[in-house]
């Protein structure tokens, strides 16, 4: 089970991220106003697509999908491609029960927004009735544990701090044994932020998860990774990365309002098969929004939800 529980969208959160996905002008928006045609100029929407961040094999994939749709337009044919692209079959609604406890361990590289988005998934989780804890396990900067304590008292959340400079593994461990006694899920993880290319960082989140695999050897984990949206095609190599090192469940596009293309989430999953299950779309603590495949294609192809 992957928490799908408390991750459905409202029609509010859906508009948010169409909204967010937009393109500003140029590029595919301009394309597609092209594509009303059942054979629209599909190299032009190549093109774009690559110029949106997906690159040039994704770009390529999705192309070759389109044209197989058999009826419509060419706007709606590539609709049709990133839908089947972007969807995700979810686990289904049931509630939790105190004996499911769950785990999920954020990583990504420094600046991706891991605090303050573990922070904003803990505020959703204890919206949801849920008591959640956070744990402050980026021991390599005192800033990140410090930051992560005033915004878990901001939200009410319990914390379990590591000691900076110490094993982060520690305060994991220590989450998961107050965890286990009280009952609090999710057990969310802020892990010091890391280079997909410095081995002996990535083989620490390895130690991490055999820690959480000795403590709560039933607990459903989850590893997200946390991905700036205007990463660019930077972002699809940081997810090979930490998804070897970590086992990627999923990821965090995180700052998709900022002017970001989107096309990093598009070769995400098709490259590596790793879905979106959270988008960022401000700074507000709400403002963390369960992935919606519809909202956010009809956003990259400028169309309102």
């Amino acid at each position: 089970m992957k928490l799908a529980f408390w991750r459905k969208s409202t029609n509010e959160e859906k508009a948010s991220i169409s909204a967010a996905a937009a393109p500003s002008g140029g590029g595919i928006l301009q394309a597609l106003r092209r594509s009303l045609a059942p054979e629209p100029d599909w190299s032009e929407l190549e093109r774009a697509l690559i110029q949106s961040d997906a690159g040039t094999g994704v770009a390529a994939g999705l192309i070759s999908a389109a044209r197989e749709v058999q009826g419509g337009t060419g706007r709606e044919r590539l609709r049709t491609a990133l839908l089947d692209l972007m969807r995700e079959e979810l686990p289904s609604d049931a509630p939790s029960t105190a004996s499911s406890q769950q785990v999920i361990l954020l990583v990504g590289v420094n600046g991706a927004g891991k605090t303050t988005s573990a922070a904003k998934l803990a505020a959703r989780a204890k919206a949801a009735s849920l008591q959640p804890i956070l744990v402050a396990a980026d021991t390599f900067r005192a800033a990140a544990i410090d930051q992560l304590r005033l915004l878990a008292a901001r939200e009410g959340v319990p914390i379990a701090e590591g000691k900076p400079g110490g094993d982060p593994a520690a305060a994991i461990h220590d989450a998961l044994t107050q965890a286990s006694a009280k009952g609090l899920h999710p057990v969310i993880i802020d892990t010091a932020g890391r280079m997909q290319t410095k081995t002996g960082l990535m083989d620490e989140l390895t130690k991490m998860r055999r820690v959480i695999q000795k403590l709560a050897p039933t607990a459903d984990v989850e590893v997200l990774l946390v991905i700036d949206a205007t990463a660019g095609q930077n972002g699809l190599a940081q997810a090979s990365g930490f998804n070897r090192a970590a086992g990627v469940d999923g990821v965090i596009l995180t700052k998709l309002d900022a002017g970001a293309r989107g096309g990093v989430a598009l070769a995400v999953r098709r490259e590596l098969g790793l879905p979106v299950r959270w988008v960022g779309v401000g700074e507000r603590g709400s403002d963390l929004l369960p992935f919606d495949a519809e909202a956010f294609v009809d956003g990259l192809l400028g169309d309102a939800v």
